[in-house]
């Protein structure tokens, strides 16, 4: 028998536990990329379902209705509405939630206005005992002319019979649930009989919506029966009232709650997580745990990681044999790729803490805390999300201020993002804060290095705040902006979802580093390899004169070691390092740590990994084979310490506010449509960076 593949597109408000179906149903058979044409996440798994068929589930961005404000929820209505797309739904899978099911309903009963065969998912089903909740299914399912699966995505509950639900989806009616062109009769029909082959709700979408539709003329639709924008929305007022109308008849049979069972301590944690005083305390404390952790949890592996690495990149040049493919491969490719792989552990624990926040449905009040303190500096408490996001990485942060639909506000919120300590940086910020801060205790339980690291993270988000406020005083854009965020209820984080979450998070930073630094790592390699005149050639010869000329009595080790810094010193890299030197010794750098700063800025990771094969480089020193080892032990001319304590402060300030990211430029100038905006952000950054590392390094040295 042969499998069928069919397209599943689970679709649902957010917070109804649509992810965790998605989780469910497809494991860690889930694949991350872009919409065509547009920088939208999409999610998209794969699932064996009974009746031999293979289904392609796609996790659409939540959405509250198909009246679209943003464009991830325009994603939605263009796939929905467009049936050459290679990923149209054979059925779609609307996911509620059972304590919000009115709310939730208005979606579904747009999506079967669309005529696509629609299962409508229950989720959260454990609760309905504690809240007092009972369902007519039957009576549920007559009314809306769907098939109704009840799950509890937290107990795995229902899941497989949702998988033969989808397996029988022909078996489930197309039929609109309640004839909404009601509102106006007159307008409808004369709709219908001008495009007789479309469907009526479709062509509805187009004239209201900001969508394209297959090839046709938006205009062409919309002058087909003429109404101003004002007729417009109040028609879609009308439509949102009747759907309402009918979802409270049919919930006034199909719902039931006992308010005296109903036993709730939300509003009790509410109460104390949301504070003007607690509220902020609490926040605190639990960053700072966070920043704790990531210390105190990583340091085993990571000194594993760094000594594996380290072992294996001096045992490929004991057995391979000796030549330029064994160099490559043992002081370009090996110590690079271990100049990312080192961090895995710290990344991993900062998306779990960040996984664990945003399941348990506090991070929603912690954007409901913090927009006291936007509104303040110009910015609506919808910025906190790409604020918050920011900690990940800025691109996506970035792209989720597309939900603030006030100009002004979207655009700071866009400029001030990049401030925000991603974890990007975080390589940069441990390892420099491991060679400069004593592993040392406060009260003989806090580290040092954690709570230097979360003196960073505020920096970041104070400097954000800062910058916002002067935006705000600087841009004259008049605007007026309304703050809404729901407050999910509070759920104890699901295990599968955080661990699904922190691999594909911890394998997208690290593939996506990974490819940038294996191909610098190789051409750094070959540039720190190769020189351009017989200085390089002759290293050997040159260095053998001079120390002979002062005394016979040479250690070999030490021939081998001057020779490779000389060569070093006058190849390709040595050169350019030492043509930017001038610029940064102000700054407490030398040549390397120069060449270090210009290659980051293809993403900041890759710093270390840039001076983890600058010194691999002819190095011969067994004890000095790890990362941190070797930094820790280069030295300047009179014998002090590179990385002491000015330079590393100065290095930390630099990379705490320079934009040190050219994906991050590219992100902001197809979100502003303009490259005007992404050099003002390189130059004020990258100049107030500067400044900042210059002054600490002044003070320090």
């Amino acid at each position: 028998m042969s499998i069928q593949q069919i397209n599943v597109a689970l679709i649902g408000n957010p917070n109804t536990g649509k992810t965790s179906v998605f989780n469910h149903l497809t494991g860690l058979n889930q694949q991350v990329g872009n919409y065509p044409g547009i920088t939208v996440d999409k999610k998209l798994g794969f699932c064996k379902l009974p009746n031999n068929i293979k289904a392609n589930i796609l996790d659409l961005p939540g959405t509250y209705s198909l009246n679209a404000s943003s464009m991830d929820e325009n994603v939605v209505i263009e796939l929905l509405l467009n049936k050459n797309d290679k990923l149209y739904p054979d059925v779609a899978v609307v996911v509620t939630d059972v304590e919000n099911l009115k709310r939730n309903l208005l979606l579904f009963t747009q999506i079967k206005d669309l005529e696509i065969p629609t299962i409508l998912v229950i989720n959260m089903s454990d609760r309905m005992k504690i809240k007092g909740i009972s369902l007519d299914i039957a009576h549920l399912e007559e009314q809306l002319k769907t098939k109704i699966v009840l799950v509890s995505a937290r107990k795995n509950i229902g899941i497989d019979v949702l998988k033969e639900t989808i397996s029988n989806y022909k078996n489930i009616s197309s039929e609109p649930c309640l004839n909404a062109s009601s509102i106006d009769v007159e307008y409808f029909n004369k709709l219908r009989n001008t495009f007789p082959n479309q469907l009526l709700y479709k062509l509805w979408l187009v004239i209201t919506q900001d969508v394209n539709f297959a090839n046709l003329d938006r205009n062409e639709i919309r002058n087909a029966y003429t109404k101003t924008q004002a007729e417009l929305k109040k028609l879609q007022q009308k439509e949102t009232i009747k759907r309402y109308q009918f979802i409270n008849e049919t919930l006034k049979i199909g719902l039931k709650i006992d308010t005296e069972k109903a036993t709730d301590i939300r509003a009790k944690l509410d109460k104390v997580l949301t504070h003007k005083i607690y509220g902020y305390l609490i926040f605190f404390g639990i960053l700072f745990l966070i920043f704790q952790s990531i210390f105190d949890w990583s340091s085993i592996p990571m000194d594993f990681i760094d000594s594996t690495f380290a072992n294996f990149a001096s045992y490929t040049k004991e057995q391979l044999p000796a030549g330029i493919f064994t160099d490559l491969i043992a002081e370009g490719i090996i110590p690079g790729i271990g100049g990312v792989v080192i961090f895995i552990p710290q990344i991993a624990i900062l998306f779990l803490f960040i996984s664990i926040l945003e399941e348990s449905g506090y991070m929603s009040r912690v954007v409901f805390l913090m927009d006291k303190i936007m509104r303040k500096f110009g910015l609506s408490g919808k910025s906190v999300v790409p604020l918050i996001s920011g900690t990940a990485c800025s691109i996506p942060a970035i792209m989720s201020a597309r939900n603030i639909e006030n100009w002004k506000e979207r655009l700071i919120t866009i400029l001030v993002t990049p401030f925000i300590t991603c974890s990007a940086r975080l390589p940069v910020y441990a390892i420099l804060i491991a060679l400069i801060i004593p592993e040392k205790r406060l009260f003989g339980i806090f580290s040092l290095q954690g709570a230097t690291l979360m003196i960073l993270y505020l920096l970041g988000f104070g400097m954000a705040i800062f910058s916002a406020f002067v935006l705000n005083k600087t841009l004259k854009i008049s605007t007026k902006s309304y703050f809404v965020v729901e407050m999910p209820s509070y759920k104890i984080p699901l295990f599968k979802n955080i661990v699904i979450n922190v691999i594909e998070k911890t394998k997208s930073f690290v593939f996506g580093a990974g490819k940038i630094i294996l191909a610098l790592s190789v051409i750094l390699w070959f540039l720190a390899s190769h020189g351009p005149n017989d200085k390089f050639k002759n290293a050997e010869k040159i260095i053998e004169k001079e120390l002979y000329s002062s005394t016979n009595n040479i250690n070999p080790t030490l021939i081998s070691d001057r020779v490779a810094e000389y060569k070093l010193e006058h190849s390709y890299i040595g050169y350019a390092g030492k043509f930017i030197e001038p610029t940064i010794q102000p700054l407490g750098y030398d040549w390397k740590i120069g060449i270090a700063v210009v290659t980051s800025f293809a993403a900041r990771e890759v710093f270390v990994g840039t001076l983890a094969t600058i010194y691999s480089v002819g190095s011969q020193s067994e004890e000095e084979a790890t990362i941190k080892n070797r930094m820790n032990a280069e030295v300047r001319a009179d014998g002090t310490k590179i990385f002491n304590f000015a330079t590393g402060v100065s290095l930390l300030l630099f990379y705490a506010f320079a934009m040190q990211c050219i994906s991050t430029l590219a992100i902001v100038k197809k979100e502003t449509n303009s490259w005007k905006w992404p050099i003002f952000q390189l130059i004020f950054m990258s100049g107030f960076a500067y400044f900042t590392a210059f002054v600490a390094y002044q003070l320090l040295k």
